[in-house]
């Protein structure tokens, strides 16, 4: 004889994060952070950049950026948020999700 999980009064349907995170899905990127470059601004090595490309980036933005043939992550500042010298906004962050407990 089976007896009913006492959990199931508490499930709920699975949460999907593309649906959650995605404001424009056909515009939005997955990224990995490979380097420390940015925890200054709380952005650590492994942590997943969600990137809508289809945002404008404004003044303060966490933005992933092409710089001299590489892609680097910047925060905006200036008036001229799209272009700045030789950098070009790529696309927006919109979340940074963070690994809080190892293997």
């Amino acid at each position: 004889m089976a007896f009913p999980s006492p959990a199931q009064d508490y499930m709920s349907p699975c949460i999907d994060l593309n649906r959650e995170l995605a404001l424009h899905p056909a515009a939005t990127f997955y990224g990995r952070v490979v380097s420390d470059a940015m925890s200054a601004e709380g952005v650590q090595k492994g942590d997943v950049l969600v990137i809508d490309r289809a945002l404008e980036p404004e003044e303060g933005t966490l933005a992933v950026c092409y710089v001299d043939g590489e892609f680097a992550l910047r925060r905006i500042a200036g008036d001229d948020a799209d272009s700045i010298g030789d950098l070009r906004v790529w696309g927006v962050v919109t979340y940074i999700i963070k690994k809080v407990r190892g293997r």
